[in-house]
C-alpha cells in the first residue's frame, strides 16, 4: 500500500486538473477563451427580434468566422434590436448590400450572425448598416402558429 501522504498529494493533483479542466470547458462554451480585441470596422444591423443573440457572438460568412456581436441595444422609436457587430480588418472588401440572419447554431441553441454578400462594388466600411436583415426564428411562435392553425381546421 502507499504512503498515505502520497496519496492524498495525486488525489489533490487529480481535483486541481479536474477543476482546470471544467474552467477551459467552460470558458470554450461561453465564448470567452476565443475573444480577442483585433483591429477591424464595427458595423450594425436592425432586426425585429434578436432572439437569443448575445454579446460576443460569433458572425460569419460562408461558415467562417470574421467577426463578434459587440452591443445589442433596443431602438425606442422604430421598437427594433439594434446590433453591432466587430468585422476584421482583413474581411475589408464586404459588399455593402449584404445580408445578415441570425441562425442557431448545434444542440446547445447557440446563436449567431450569418452574413450572405451581395453584388455591391462597394463595401462595407465603419458604421454602415446593414438593410437587409432576417430575425430570430422563435420556437414558441412556430410551434403556437401550428398549435393554431391545428384548432382553426
Amino acid at each position: 500500500m502507499q504512503n498515505p501522504k502520497s496519496l492524498e498529494t495525486l488525489v489533490g493533483l487529480f481535483v486541481v486538473i479536474g477543476i482546470g479542466a471544467l474552467f477551459f470547458l467552460g470558458l470554450n462554451v461561453s465564448n470567452l477563451a476565443s475573444y480577442s480585441d483585433t483591429d477591424g470596422y464595427t458595423i450594425t444591423a436592425r432586426f425585429e427580434n434578436s432572439g437569443g443573440l448575445k454579446v460576443r457572438s460569433p458572425v460569419s460568412v460562408a461558415g467562417v468566422r470574421i467577426g463578434r456581436v459587440t452591443a445589442i441595444d433596443f431602438d425606442n422609436t422604430s421598437y427594433e434590436s439594434v446590433v453591432q457587430m466587430k468585422i476584421g480588418a482583413q474581411y475589408n472588401t464586404l459588399p455593402d448590400d449584404s445580408s445578415a440572419s441570425i441562425f442557431t447554431a448545434g444542440l446547445l441553441g447557440e446563436q449567431y450572425i450569418g452574413l450572405q454578400t451581395g453584388a455591391s462594388e462597394d463595401y462595407l466600411t465603419q458604421n454602415s448598416e446593414l438593410e437587409l436583415t432576417q430575425s430570430a426564428i422563435v420556437l414558441e411562435e412556430i410551434i403556437g402558429q401550428f398549435l393554431f392553425s391545428e384548432k382553426e381546421n
